[in-house]
């Protein structure tokens, strides 16, 4: 596998060697021990999958410490972009977000460490997402911030003209940054 750190330190897109014949393709997924001499240790408890039709856009979602939850994603099926914002104050790229693109196709994944807010929109006529985490979902800690809140200028790839599929929980999230983050850059 190839990790690549991105522009926000602690963030990694990890590509996987596919070997490919006349009968498919296989590729390792995840290798904890290579992870953790590129990444880092990181315990992933549950594995979580949805499947979303085009258009559809879920986020940015996060938890609150102590339950803020690491995430390596990828989709199955599909092209997804996928977007990552640092909410971690201390560090030098707060605010700033990671925007990449996951398909079937180049079988990327996105390490999103704890602090950061998630969302993906869905580009392709359905997409089987997955993803691991370190922390059980609790929905007490859980927040969400407007997809389209200014400061982070994302560019989720709406078509002009339409809006996007979302859950009334995500239409209705807040869209400027809320005192709570109390993440810590490690």
């Amino acid at each position: 596998m190839n990790y690549i750190e991105t522009n926000i330190p602690g963030a990694w897109i990890i590509e996987p060697s596919v070997f490919s014949d006349p009968r498919g393709y296989f590729f390792e997924a995840f290798k904890k021990a290579e992870f953790d001499e590129n990444v880092g240790t990181v315990d992933f408890i549950q594995e979580n999958e949805s499947c979303s039709q085009k258009g559809v856009l879920r986020g940015l979602h996060y938890q609150l410490n102590p339950f803020a939850q690491a995430k390596l994603v990828r989709v199955i099926k599909g092209t997804v972009l996928d977007v990552a914002v640092d909410l971690r104050r201390n560090s030098m790229t707060f605010g700033q977000h990671i925007a990449i693109e996951l398909s079937e196709k180049n079988k990327r994944q996105l390490f999103i460490p704890r602090g950061f807010a998630h969302g993906f929109h869905v580009l392709s006529d359905e997409a089987i997402f997955t993803y691991k985490v370190d922390n059980p979902y609790t929905p007490t800690m859980e927040r969400s911030i407007r997809y389209d809140e200014p400061s982070f200028g994302i560019n989720w790839r709406i078509p002009e003209g339409t809006e996007p599929i979302m859950s009334e929980k995500d239409k209705a999230a807040p869209s400027v940054l809320k005192e709570d983050f109390n993440f810590v850059y490690k």
